[in-house]
């Protein structure tokens, strides 16, 4: 498929430690330097799945954000309507995994993703040509999302990031015409913060290593995670939107599922946010 990702793209820093994290001292452990940002990593994944993807998003004007950008092209995803932020701009998230490869906590610094705004979107979006799919990020503010729900003609996927940023969604809704989103998906925290939302057609809410729950209409059930040696889980989410957006939007949706923890399974099982062996999954799914 031919499919458009808008959202936040950054450096990623990641501290692993050898041992069970201890609070407040040194811990020994690995520290990672890979591209990342929740859009990003969908795009990047999307592109190992064999999926034409074209990414709008704006970089940080430092040596993190020409690193982002670069990492971009060499997998294939088309950034060449991506704009750069004023030199010194940073984009970049933190995080430290605990030896089981679980996250302890993480510092996002996000402000590049500020200027993705309606007007920003507006300009670029005719400019992207036909998409068989639209997926994007709560790092954008209500009304820069309000105005993808209103006039992407394609399937519109949004992925809550964060819960403090999940309620845009609610918002978005609200001050929209349609007020209609195609798919979310989110965790179960992100999804309190969606309670009594209206407008969402399929909800996909991940439950960590039980699995995920899937809402669509009255249906409601829940899919087991895929067994998996977990060596990172950070990322797992953003190969499960991957996969579901993959899958295309007219199979069924448990069908769709399956493949996302499919590629969910694959990126825990690698020390990256995004796992290259997914490239693997596509051929098999060809």
């Amino acid at each position: 498929m031919r499919i458009l990702v808008i959202g936040g793209a950054n450096a990623d820093i990641t501290a692993t430690t050898t041992k069970p994290f201890v609070a407040g001292d040194s811990n020994p452990g690995t520290i990672r330097l890979t591209a990342g940002g929740v859009a990003r990593n969908i795009a990047h994944n999307l592109a190992l799945l064999g999926d034409e993807v074209i990414f709008l998003t704006i970089f940080g004007g430092d040596v993190f954000g020409f690193f982002t950008a670069d990492s971009c092209r060499k997998v294939g995803i088309n950034v060449g309507l991506c704009d750069t932020a004023p030199v010194g701009t940073r984009s970049c998230f933190f995080c430290i995994n605990d030896s089981n490869g679980e996250m302890i906590g993480g510092v996002s610094d996000m402000a590049t993703a500020d200027g993705i705004t309606a007007d920003w979107i507006a300009q670029k979006l005719p400019k992207a040509g036909p998409v068989d799919a639209v997926v994007t990020d709560t790092n954008l503010a209500p009304d820069a999302l309000a105005y993808l729900i209103d006039h992407v003609e394609a399937p519109l996927y949004v992925d809550t990031v964060s819960g403090a940023k999940a309620v845009r969604i609610s918002e978005a809704i609200e001050i929209s015409s349609k007020k209609k989103v195609f798919t979310v998906k989110c965790n179960q925290m992100e999804d309190q913060m969606l309670s009594g939302v209206k407008g969402i057609e399929r909800r996909f809410v991940s439950v960590g290593a039980e699995g995920v729950k899937i809402f669509a209409g009255r249906k409601n059930l829940t899919l087991p995670a895929l067994p998996a040696e977990v060596v990172n889980a950070t990322g797992s989410g953003d190969a499960f939107m991957a996969g579901i957006v993959h899958a295309g939007p007219d199979v069924p949706i448990e069908v769709a599922a399956r493949i996302g923890l499919r590629c969910a399974k694959i990126t825990v099982e690698s020390p990256d946010t995004v796992n290259n062996q997914l490239r693997q999954l596509y051929e098999e799914l060809s």
